[in-house]
């Protein structure tokens, strides 16, 4: 069983300019931060500091919203190093060998 975690409130200071100009495009304060926190969770993300998962978490999107999410914003879902795809192939490739006889 799963145990909830408390939530931690983080603040957003916009100055009253500011926020009078995103109001009167429709952003709400509750926008504003669900906006945010996607943001948040997508360079999080990108940057390698939350694994996909939790990035998944933050933003409050479910999985596929966030996988489209970071393609709209031209994030690689998988994003592997030519070293680590070299070995995955060179795994591939004794794994062939082997089952070929």
């Amino acid at each position: 069983m799963k145990i909830k975690e408390e939530a931690i409130k983080a603040v957003i200071d916009l100055s009253e300019d500011i926020y009078q100009t995103l109001s009167s495009h429709g952003l709400s304060k509750e926008v504003i931060s669900k906006e945010a926190k996607k943001l948040l969770a997508l360079k999080c993300y990108r940057d390698k500091i939350l694994s996909l998962g939790k990035s998944v978490e933050l933003s409050g999107l479910s999985m596929w919203e966030f996988i489209e999410f970071l393609s709209e914003n031209n994030v690689a879902v998988i994003d592997y190093s030519e070293n680590h795809l070299n070995k995955e192939f060179d795994g591939v490739e004794k794994l062939r060998k082997v089952l070929d006889y």
